[in-house]
């Protein structure tokens, strides 16, 4: 049900290796003291003698192991002292590990606004040094939550069709974000792929824009029955995806660079020409499921360079994997003309499509951020800077944010966001 559920390692199925567990002892998780709060204090954790040992010892034995090793993928909270933490770690990785990939996720909890502006602000704060730090030290970040904002103002959730999710369970919110990330990863992560976790990031981080936006469709409205030419033509102004990268409820169509990861679709999804017939359309004259999903790519970002992936394998959603889909789903979570008149089959997998760009959306996300912090006064949250961050720094990562979102700024982009006054 969920309701017992308060951690990950609460429905972890995985055999974890001793050697890849690591518990950080001087902190808690629960009770309002002796949480890992601030970035200063994750910074400080890693950089101690004794835990940076355990660190490398832990590190160099999986290294070991590996016979191609592409890099490293960081998984990192945001909003709490493990953003120090993963800042650290991953410098740790770029300094030890040059020339490898490092694909870095910072990822925000779905209900954040506390009603106590201590916290609210350590969180903008861990936020927007996460960002800064991570993204310089990775070959790409990529923010990834259901929340609709990373700022001040709360925004509500991210929204599926055909999922019903509650965004107060972590169970939930993670669950959908493992489906997306277990796809956004494909490119690299297949024995057969030819693209390498280096590849991908040299494809969309150049002109220094390290920053990445995730989208998804969870699951990908396909009806059953239906070709996936037929449910492309009926998206042929917008992808039918959501940003899961903290900007609300937008629709994203322009890209400056894309990976795209459809999985769950089979041969017999492809197309429904008869032989001898004239293609109702030019993706049906296509034959592969690559050939449609890159025409269809190409038709609504010509100017974007994109790479898609079609994957047969679908995204299994037996459990602990909640059950929050619509009753519009079969079994293989193909749509359906009208809802089952029984609830008890379950869903047991899904198609998913996914999406890493390099978009101009990334310019309000991140100036959004920025805006929030330079309206504060940081001389009343001495607390914070107590922690090992100096005002200096503080300054500093703050023109980094700036610069970094000017990245994403284009001649389309309305300024009505910017203060144009503002030349720190």
């Amino acid at each position: 049900s969920g309701g017992s559920v308060q951690v990950w390692s609460d429905y972890l199925k995985v055999h974890l290796h001793p050697k890849s567990v690591f518990v950080i002892h001087q902190y808690n998780h629960d009770g309002d003291s002796g949480r890992l709060e601030a970035f200063g204090q994750g910074e400080s954790l890693v950089q101690d003698p004794v835990c940076l040992e355990e660190l490398e010892d832990r590190l160099h034995f999986f290294v070991e192991e590996c016979d191609y090793l592409q890099g490293f993928q960081v998984l990192c909270d945001l909003h709490n002292g493990f953003s120090g933490v993963g800042a650290k770690v991953t410098e740790l990785l770029h300094d030890e590990y040059c020339g490898r990939g490092i694909l870095t996720w910072g990822l925000t909890p779905v209900m954040h606004k506390t009603g106590q502006p201590e916290k609210d602000f350590y969180r903008l704060m861990n936020t927007a040094l996460g960002i800064v730090h991570l993204s310089s030290q990775s070959s790409l970040f990529c923010p990834l939550s259901l929340s609709g904002s990373l700022g001040i103002k709360s925004e509500p959730p991210i929204t599926f069709p055909y999922i019903n999710y509650d965004a107060s369970l972590n169970y939930h919110s993670s669950a959908i974000l493992a489906a997306v990330l277990d796809t956004l990863t494909v490119p690299y992560r297949l024995s057969t792929s030819q693209c390498s976790m280096m590849h991908l990031a040299e494809m969309l981080n150049f002109s220094g824009r390290k920053v990445v936006a995730a989208l998804a469709a969870v699951p990908f409205p396909i009806v059953h029955g239906h070709s996936l030419p037929d449910t492309l033509g009926t998206h042929q102004q917008n992808v039918p995806w959501k940003l899961l990268s903290s900007y609300g409820e937008q629709k994203v169509s322009r890209c400056f660079a894309q990976s795209v990861v459809l999985r769950g679709i089979c041969k017999e999804n492809c197309n429904s020409n008869c032989p001898g017939k004239q293609p109702a359309s030019a993706l049906h004259a296509c034959e592969t499921a690559e050939q449609i999903l890159q025409h269809y790519l190409h038709t609504l970002s010509p100017g974007a360079f994109s790479t898609s992936h079609v994957l047969k394998q679908p995204c299994h959603t037996l459990p602990p994997y909640p059950q929050f889909f619509s009753s519009l789903l079969t079994r293989e979570g193909f749509l359906l003309d009208r809802p089952l008149s029984y609830s008890s089959t379950a869903v047991e997998s899904i198609p998913v499509l996914t999406a890493l760009q390099s978009s101009p959306v990334l310019h309000t996300v991140l100036y959004s951020l920025y805006r929030d912090l330079q309206k504060l006064d940081t001389r009343r949250w001495a607390s914070f800077f107590s922690t090992g961050v100096e005002q200096d720094d503080f300054k500093e990562a703050l023109h980094e944010l700036r610069t970094l979102a000017q990245c994403y700024k284009t001649s389309f982009e309305a300024d009505e966001s910017e203060d144009e006054t503002d030349s720190d």
